[in-house]
């Protein structure tokens, strides 16, 4: 359903749960980041009506998720901890050139997004079926059906506000690109690396 190109290594689960801790802090922060993706798409595009008026509604929802996230964090005894550099995000940021009309520009922002939320629903398949904590497999599960819907959605904006057949190449094209960033990750307890 995703359309990711290469699986992540189910052995990643085994790296999660030795420090379980890590992986909700870095989790926090990608819930946190993900608010900001929408705001900035707020600011940026202000034109696109129907995007703004789902942006708003992601940023509810994100940051409801960074709060369930961090709640969890609290309820463990442990704080939110520093954020760190997302790696995953780092390299695939660098696949579109800079530049280009605004078309362009939100068109790469979308399927960036669609494709970070789409590696993060598999990610959070993996914890809701591996984990042996039964409240967070139940946590990541719900989580799990979320992201699905973000993917969906920043694809189809995607489509709608691009030349879809270039879109749908662009897509593919990314998708290739994003495997070969995950072939040297999967090693660290973090949401994407």
């Amino acid at each position: 359903m995703l359309g990711l190109k290469l699986p992540t290594d189910p052995r990643w689960v085994n790296i999660v749960e030795m420090n379980i801790d890590d992986i909700l802090t870095d989790h926090a922060f990608c819930e946190q980041k993900a608010t900001s993706t929408a705001i900035s798409l707020i600011v940026s595009f202000p034109e696109y009506t129907e995007l703004v008026q789902e942006m708003i509604a992601l940023v509810k929802e994100e940051i409801s998720h960074f709060k369930l996230v961090h709640d969890k964090i609290i309820a463990r005894g442990k704080t939110l901890g520093q954020d760190r550099k997302d790696a995953y995000v780092n390299k695939l940021l660098k696949f579109f050139p800079k530049g280009g009309s605004r078309t362009t520009q939100l068109v790469h922002r979308l399927l960036y997004a669609a494709l970070i939320e789409a590696r993060s629903c598999e990610r959070f398949r993996l914890l809701s079926q591996e984990l042996e904590d039964e409240e967070l497999c139940t946590f990541y599960h719900n989580l799990m059906v979320s992201e699905a819907n973000h993917y969906t959605m920043f694809l189809g904006f995607a489509r709608k506000y691009g030349d879809e057949k270039e879109v749908n190449k662009k897509w593919q094209d990314l998708l290739d690109f994003e495997a070969e960033i995950m072939k040297d990750l999967s090693k660290e307890g973090t949401i994407h690396g």
